[in-house]
């Protein structure tokens, strides 16, 4: 028993996803793609799930691929951490506006 204990201890789920957001320092939110196919229907359904990840230099941005690994608690939320960046990502900027003035209306004069 105690060997089967010893074996398990050492591994830790491994997960590969997307940075979505950057909540605070230190803190990054991937969300992992799951893809199972459905035990009665036989389709193939995706699923969508959010950790909330360890970042300790700071180094992952918005839109990047990384792989994180599951650790003991370090937060409230904080179950995860950053083990690698795969992929730059571009992350979504805001695009300026060209201010456009409205449209001129005819003044209408009453009878």
């Amino acid at each position: 028993m105690e060997e089967r204990k010893q074996r398990l201890r050492g591994h830790r789920k491994v997960r590969e996803g997307t940075v979505v957001s950057h909540s605070g320092n230190k803190t990054i939110v991937v969300e992992v793609e799951t893809r199972r196919r459905h035990p009665r229907y036989e389709k193939v359904v995706t699923f969508y799930r959010k950790f909330h990840t360890h970042d300790e230099q700071n180094q992952a941005k918005v839109g990047d691929r990384v792989r994180i690994v599951e650790t003991r608690p370090l937060s409230r939320l904080k179950r995860w951490r950053l083990l690698t960046v795969l992929a730059c990502g571009r992350a979504s900027e805001p695009v300026e506006s060209e201010t456009v003035a409205p449209p001129e209306r005819p003044e209408v004069t009453g009878a």
